[in-house]
């Protein structure tokens, strides 16, 4: 089968049991999804070393409820040879999934919601 073109998205429990288990898989990019606790940058840091040892594919971490530049400070140094996105902490997040909805449909003007745009835009070019 050719899936030239196709894209997958598939959101992983949190950890990295599922990396472990990963064998020869055909993965273009891993996002590793870390918030600025030393808990989360632990398991993302083992995460990262996973996709390494794994030869998986590129890694970006998304720095996932930055509140300050310490925070951003604090994930960047964690993961110097990777390319690091910052998603603010944004209320809209918290209250679109409060009330069930998706924050694209409920606050697409919200920060966190326009900084997963870009992100989504810049790894998934729209076609020309």
């Amino acid at each position: 089968m050719d899936f030239s073109g196709q894209v997958v998205v598939a959101d992983l429990e949190a950890g990295v049991g599922t990396l472990t288990r990963l064998g020869e898989a055909g993965v273009d990019l891993v996002l590793i999804v870390v918030e600025p606790t030393p808990k989360s940058v632990e398991v993302g840091c083992r995460a990262a070393a996973l996709v390494a040892d794994k030869a998986l594919g590129r890694a970006v971490v998304v720095a996932s409820r930055i509140r300050s530049d310490d925070d951003l400070t604090m994930i960047t140094k964690a993961f110097p040879d990777h390319e690091v996105v910052p998603i603010p902490d944004d209320p809209a997040i918290v209250q679109a999934d409060r009330n069930g909805v998706a924050p694209l449909d409920s606050a697409p003007d919200a920060p966190a919601v326009q900084a997963l745009v870009r992100l989504a835009e810049e790894l998934v070019p729209s076609p020309s």
